[in-house]
């Protein structure tokens, strides 16, 4: 991929970056302790963010490494696509696990978190099914097992309200029986806008916390509380309606500013209303108006900052309970696909001898 640095929202460690610079537009020399390095190529880009300690206490992230995946052809839902996913996917887990130091034949656990009832919900226990279990074939065949693989497990905790065990508990207990040398966690993730829902695949070496997405935070899984690396992987499959509200009054407001931008050129006059002739239209923060036109347009909420927007929705929502949260109606054709992404990608970043050519041989 082609090397370049640029500014655009694809990672939650980004975020958090740009929301340190909205609120300290002066004291950009402070982030010291983040390191962005973006990568494009095609309708795919890549972004890998390091933060330290320094940088940590600066965004309120934990110090590690963290990576997104991102296109918005992930929602044509086309098999051939994701399969290229899978294998940059795979190339990252690689990438990690030779950075923390991780022997080729070292043990792995795989968690599926996530309940398997509920559809948006089952990215985790989904791609278990189908990624390439090792475990006992090491044990009971090893005559069997080809260079190329390593010992793998798999686990799937289910959720506190099917179980009535603290999710974390369970994954600890798995780990002080089974002993790996490191854990990848599957989960799927709450979005924090829209454009995000079901086109990032992100990767971590933090850990996670489990449930923290719809606001049911438990306890931490990572290499602190664990001592082993833990890799987590996550799509973010729903959005809450605070985002999605939040996101349309910017739609509206980049919208404005594009007519008025545009609304004097001769072909937008021969335009006919809400013609796009078949192309997806792309609305970007050079669309919105300046802060006089925005007031303008919708008064003070127009005049709001980001969170202030965001906060203001949540005061007046949740206290009613109308901060649902959504998914998209073809849901269950993304877990289907999604999940085979996942698994192909951790297949290949665990298994040498698994190569994207072969990949579909060992899914399961």
């Amino acid at each position: 991929m082609t090397e370049k640095f640029v500014g655009p929202r694809t990672d939650l460690a980004v975020e958090a970056r740009e929301m340190f610079i909205e609120r300290n537009p002066d004291k950009k020399e402070e982030l010291d302790g983040i390191i962005i390095k973006e990568y494009q190529e095609e309708d795919v880009k890549l972004t890998r963010v390091k933060i330290d300690e320094e940088g940590s206490e600066r965004v309120g992230k934990s110090a590690g490494h963290y990576i997104t995946i991102e296109s918005q052809k992930l929602r044509d839902l086309d098999y051939k696509f994701e399969k290229k996913i899978a294998t940059i996917l795979g190339a990252e887990i690689e990438r990690l696990i030779k950075m923390h130091d991780i022997h080729p034949d070292a043990n792995c656990l795989i968690v599926g978190l996530g309940n398997d009832y509920v559809t948006p919900d089952a990215l985790g226990p989904q791609a278990l099914k189908k990624a390439y279990i090792t475990q006992h074939l090491f044990k009971l065949q090893p005559e069997t097992v080809e260079k190329g693989f390593r010992p793998v497990s798999a686990f799937t905790p289910g959720v506190m309200g099917l179980t009535g065990i603290e999710t974390s508990d369970l994954i600890f207990g798995a780990v002080k029986e089974t002993k790996p040398d490191f854990i990848i966690v599957i989960d799927a993730l709450a979005a924090r806008s829209v454009d995000r829902v079901n086109t990032t695949v992100q990767l971590s070496d933090t850990g996670i916390h489990p449930g923290s997405g719809v606001g049911n935070d438990r306890k931490e899984v990572s290499e602190k509380t664990l001592e082993v690396p833990v890799f987590s992987i996550g799509i973010p499959t729903v959005v809450d309606a605070v985002t999605i509200t939040a996101d349309t009054i910017d739609y509206i407001l980049k919208h404005f500013g594009r007519e008025m931008r545009e609304g004097d050129q001769a072909s937008k006059a021969l335009t006919p209303v809400g013609m796009t002739f078949g192309e997806r239209v792309e609305l970007t923060d050079k669309d919105l108006p300046d802060d006089e036109s925005k007031e303008k347009y919708l008064g003070v909420v127009g005049s709001l900052s980001e969170d202030e927007k965001r906060q203001l929705i949540r005061e007046v929502l949740s206290p009613i309970g109308h901060n649902l949260m959504v998914t998209p109606k073809e849901v269950d054709d993304v877990i289907d696909h999604m999940s085979k992404l996942v698994a192909s990608g951790i297949n290949q970043g665990l298994h040498s001898h698994i190569k994207q050519e072969n990949v579909r041989d060992f899914l399961n």
